[in-house]
C-alpha cells in the first residue's frame, strides 16, 4: 500500500489500519467486562456457575455464556429480570403459607393438696326419654383468680384401664387440686343451652355442670303402647255389678235366648249339622249305709230261652 492510499483511508503511517465494526464491538464488550468486574463480585452471585467445559451457566434461566461479559449482559436483560421477579413472588407466597413456629408453654409446677369433694346426681326425663347427669365439685381452697376447667376424654387416651368404646371420661381440673375424672356413657351429648350448662359459684366455691344424653334411636322411634279400651259394662242385677256400686233403677237384665228341645238343632244353625247330644246325667248316689245297686242282667238270647 502506498503512502497516498494510506492517507486516503484515514490511517497514520505505520499503523495497522482502521478497525472494523466487529473489532470495535469486541473491544467495547471487553472494556465493559473489565469495568463490571471491578464493581460486581461474581463469586457472590447465587446463579453464576462455571461448568466443566469452561462455559458460564445461569442457574436461574438455564442459559450458557462464553465469558463473564456475556453473562453480565444477560443479568441486565429482560428475561433474567422477569425470572428474578417470579422467584421472589413464589418465595413470598411460600413464606406466608408456612405455619408460625409454636412456642413452648412453660409447665407450671404446683404442690397438689388432694382430690376435691363431689356429688353426682342421675336424672331421667320420662317425656323425652333422656338421661342426664349433674356434677357438683367443691374447691374450697382454689387459687385466687382461677376457675375450674373441664373436658371430655376418649377411652383410648387414658392408660389406666382397658379401652372400651362404649364409655368416655369427663375430667375436672383446678389448681392446686388433683385432676378427677368420671366414666360416663359414650353417647352423644346435647349441646343446647337449656340442656348443657356449667356454673362456678364464687361464694360456695362449687363448680356445677349438667350434661344431657340424646335418647337412643330405638326409643325415639318406638310408638307409644296403646292399651285396648275396656269392655262396656252391661246393665244387670246388683250381684253382677262391681262391688260398692248401687244398681241403677229402671234397668233389667238381658233375657237369655230359649233352649231348643232335645234332638233339634239350635236356631240359626246351618243345615247338615247333626243336633247336639243330650247332656249326660250321672245316676244318683245311694244313701249312706246301703250298698250300691247292681246293674240289671243282660237279656238272654232266644235259643237259651227255648231250652
Amino acid at each position: 500500500m502506498s503512502f497516498l492510499s494510506a492517507r486516503e483511508h484515514g490511517a497514520k503511517p505505520g499503523s495497522g489500519g482502521v478497525a472494523s465494526a466487529q473489532q470495535e464491538g469486541i473491544d467495547r464488550r471487553e472494556r465493559l467486562r473489565r469495568l463490571a468486574l471491578e464493581t460486581i463480585d461474581l463469586a457472590k452471585d447465587p446463579y453464576y456457575m462455571r461448568n466443566h467445559l469452561g462455559q458460564i451457566e445461569c442457574r436461574l434461566c438455564l442459559t450458557l455464556h462464553n465469558n463473564e461479559g456475556n453473562y453480565l449482559a444477560h443479568t441486565q436483560g429482560k428475561r433474567h429480570q422477569q425470572n428474578l421477579a417470579k422467584r421472589a413472588a413464589r418465595e413470598a407466597a411460600e413464606k406466608a403459607a408456612a405455619p408460625a413456629p409454636q412456642r413452648r408453654v412453660q409447665i407450671k409446677k404446683t404442690v397438689k393438696i388432694g382430690r376435691p369433694g363431689y356429688r353426682v346426681t342421675k336424672q331421667y326425663d320420662q317425656e323425652t326419654r333422656q338421661r342426664s347427669l349433674l356434677f357438683q365439685v367443691e374447691y374450697p381452697e382454689i387459687e385466687e383468680g382461677t376457675k375450674p376447667r373441664h373436658r371430655f376424654m376418649s377411652a383410648y387416651e387414658q392408660k389406666l384401664e382397658t379401652a372400651d368404646k362404649n364409655y368416655q371420661y369427663l375430667l375436672f381440673a383446678a389448681e392446686p387440686y388433683e385432676v378427677i375424672g368420671f366414666k360416663v356413657p359414650n353417647a352423644e351429648v346435647v349441646k343446647q343451652e337449656d340442656y348443657f350448662y356449667s356454673h362456678w359459684d364464687h361464694d360456695t366455691h362449687t363448680y356445677s355442670m349438667q350434661i344431657v344424653f340424646k335418647a337412643p334411636r330405638e326409643q325415639q322411634q318406638a310408638p307409644a303402647v296403646l292399651l285396648p279400651p275396656p269392655p262396656p259394662v252391661l246393665p244387670g242385677p246388683a250381684a253382677l255389678q262391681a262391688p260398692g256400686l248401687a244398681p241403677q233403677p229402671g234397668l233389667r237384665p238381658p233375657v237369655p235366648p230359649p233352649m231348643p228341645p232335645l234332638g233339634l238343632p239350635p236356631p240359626g244353625a246351618p243345615p247338615g249339622i247333626p243336633p247336639p247330644r243330650p247332656p249326660f246325667i250321672p245316676p244318683a248316689a245311694p244313701p249312706a249305709g246301703q250298698p250300691p245297686a247292681l246293674p240289671p242282667p243282660p237279656p238272654m238270647p232266644p235259643a237259651a230261652a227255648a231250652a
